[in-house]
C-alpha cells in the first residue's frame, strides 16, 4: 500500500509516518518499480505499536527502545517492566504537578467571588503579585 493509504489505516498523517521514519522509530519501506514507497502489514502493526506508545505519554527514545526489544523476542522482558516502572514514576510526578497547578488555580480563583471593574479584578491583581518561583530540570522525560 501506498503512504496515503497507510495513513487512511492507522488514522494519522502521511507527515507522522514520514516523521517517525525519520525518526528511526518506523522502518524505511521498500520502493515500487515506480518509486513510491510500498507499505505492509508490518509497518501498519508498527505505528499501532507507536501510536498506542505515544497516547500513553511515551517519549521517542522510550519507544525506540520498546522497539528494540521487540525486535529481540528470545530476550527477557525485565528491561520492559524497568522502563514501565520509570514511566508510571513520571506519570506520578506530572499527576503532582497539575494537582499543585489546580490549587493555585483555585486559590486565585478565589480572590475574586463577585464581579468587579477589571482594575479591581482579584484574579489579575493575584496573578501580578505572585512570585514565581525558579525552575528546576525535571528529573523526568519531560524535562
Amino acid at each position: 500500500m501506498k503512504i496515503g493509504g497507510l495513513a487512511q489505516v492507522a488514522q494519522c498523517t502521511v507527515q507522522t509516518i514520514r516523521y517517525y521514519e525519520q525518526e528511526g522509530l518506523l522502518p524505511v519501506p521498500e520502493r515500487s518499480a515506480a518509486n513510491y514507497r510500498s507499505y505492509g502489514q508490518a509497518h501498519v502493526d508498527r505505528l499501532r505499536f507507536i501510536r498506542n506508545c505515544r497516547a500513553l505519554d511515551m517519549t521517542h527514545e522510550e519507544i525506540r527502545v520498546l522497539l528494540g526489544m521487540m525486535d529481540q523476542p528470545a530476550g527477557d522482558c525485565r528491561a520492559i517492566n524497568r522502563l514501565l516502572d520509570e514511566h508510571i514514576g513520571h506519570v506520578d510526578m506530572r499527576i503532582n504537578e497539575l494537582l499543585q497547578l489546580q490549587s493555585q488555580l483555585v486559590m486565585l480563583r478565589e480572590l475574586c467571588q463577585s464581579e468587579r471593574s477589571i482594575d479591581a479584578c482579584g484574579i489579575l491583581q493575584g496573578l501580578a503579585a505572585m512570585e514565581t518561583e525558579i525552575r528546576h530540570p525535571r528529573p523526568t522525560h519531560l524535562g
